[in-house]
């Protein structure tokens, strides 16, 4: 079956007539009818909008991004910015500077990643990642995890993900940024695979979406 795009039936205004200077019942008649269809039909409209498939006629910002190439750190315990590499979709959020994911409408906004880090060190390491807001650390924004060591000749692998609401501004940015104990630790792409066939493995997925306008007072 061929996908059909979902879309209001979006009344236009309808075309009233006049009676000049002197009255005409036919005219009122006309008008009235005219004017019946037109709100019947607006009402459906707003019906279908606010019901509970209303969501498919919507569209909000959103955005979601990919690295496809390893991430490495040129120093321990210093902080590296996330970049993403691949743009999967891009909705009023956009990638610049290879990290700052900018908005172009003001709201509250959803940010989740991940990353595929992976530790080479024969000792547990420490990763860190944390959210930055037009160049300023966010307060309570940081999250640390452990990335196990390497066992005989399989590297020490983690997932970690977070997401945070964050209030922005048309304009506003916001950045990933990284650290570990050890340059040993990357975020890492990994190759299709086999036995099984496996997919490619991102070493960073973001995704961003648009969740309210800004609270008004």
């Amino acid at each position: 079956m061929a996908n059909v795009k979902q879309q209001l039936d979006i009344p236009a205004i309808p075309p009233l007539g006049t009676s000049g200077n002197v009255y005409s019942q036919n005219v009122q008649n006309q008008n009235n009818g005219l004017l019946r269809l037109f709100f019947t039909r607006l009402v459906n409209s707003i019906q279908s909008v606010i019901g509970p498939m209303g969501g498919k006629y919507l569209n909000n910002p959103h955005g979601a991004f990919q690295s496809l190439s390893d991430q490495t750190l040129g120093a321990a315990n210093t902080a590296y910015a996330i970049t993403f590499d691949t743009t999967n979709y891009s909705n009023g959020i956009t990638i610049t500077s290879s990290s700052r994911l900018k908005v172009t409408s003001s709201g509250i906004y959803n940010l989740q990643w991940s990353g595929q880090f992976q530790n080479t060190d024969v000792l547990l390491q420490i990763v860190s990642i944390w959210l930055s807001k037009n160049g300023t650390d966010v307060a309570g924004s940081l999250g640390s995890e452990s990335v196990p060591y390497i066992s005989g000749a399989v590297n020490g692998t983690s997932i970690i993900g977070r997401n945070y609401f964050i209030q922005l501004e048309a304009e506003d940015y916001v950045e990933l940024y990284w650290s570990a104990t050890s340059t040993n630790v990357s975020l890492q792409f990994y190759p299709t695979q086999s036995s099984p066939t496996r997919p490619t493995t991102a070493s960073v997925i973001g995704t961003m979406n648009f969740v309210s306008n800004l609270p008004t007072l």
